[in-house]
């Protein structure tokens, strides 16, 4: 069977003004990342990324540490189909209709890296409403697009593969989470509550033949766990 190896992009930089860039700490775990995965011995015959700069960032990151022990890796192709969804676009598309019962929510948004927890329970209400589509705003990228964007994404690899090889996609958590939904069939809502738990570069297994794919593992971590530092475990 084929393999695609689904991977989070490291640490960006949340709550700065450009969130598309990679922390040093985001920087650490795709090197580390890179290191495990070319001490495996594994050799990927693809590798691609959506376009923003924390996935391809992680993927040149990651890739370096096997040309430095002198492993061959393909270069790597672009197919935005693996883009996040716009997060900011939906904030903006869904929050003002959620100001009357949280009138707060637009100061903790501004402030998210000091009020992280009521961030993150602000965000999960606003993802709720746009996963059920009752707030869907010209312009806006619908849940059911983006799933629909993400399939495409993974169609033309399964169209271009053989059942021998095995395929990076450097990309994030939400779009792992629309996959997640596609392959198993759990609810978009059960999908996203394991969203929050996806650790930034973790490795997510899918197998395939064909057409046929399935899940064969979650949100690995074990590159990072091993060097027993806790705080290259992050979530944004």
């Amino acid at each position: 069977m084929g393999s695609i190896y689904l991977i989070r992009h490291g640490q960006a930089s949340f709550g700065a003004d450009d969130y598309d860039v990679l922390s040093p700490t985001g920087i650490r775990q795709a090197e580390v990342l890179g290191q495990h995965l070319a001490g495996l011995g594994i050799r990927f015959d693809r590798c691609l990324s959506g376009d923003l700069r924390r996935q391809q960032h992680t993927a040149n990151s990651a890739l370096e540490q096997f040309v430095a022990v002198g492993l061959p890796v393909p270069i790597v192709e672009t197919d935005c189909a693996f883009n996040e969804f716009d997060a900011d676009a939906v904030i903006r598309a869904l929050l003002p209709a959620m100001l009357e019962d949280e009138p707060e929510a637009l100061d903790i948004l501004r402030n998210a890296t000091q009020n992280r927890a009521e961030f993150q329970r602000i965000f999960a209400l606003i993802i709720e409403r746009w996963l059920a589509g009752t707030f869907d705003t010209p312009g806006l990228e619908s849940w059911l697009g983006f799933v629909e964007r993400v399939q495409a994404g993974l169609q033309r690899i399964l169209e271009q593969a053989d059942n021998t090889q095995k395929i990076a996609v450097f990309t994030s958590g939400g779009t792992i989470t629309a996959l997640l939904h596609l392959i198993t069939q759990m609810p978009a809502r059960q999908a996203f509550e394991l969203n929050w738990q996806i650790v930034n570069t973790s490795l997510n297994l899918l197998k395939f033949r064909g057409r046929e794919v399935a899940l064969s593992s979650f949100n690995s971590q074990a590159h990072l766990q091993l060097l027993k530092a806790p705080e290259l475990i992050t979530f944004r």
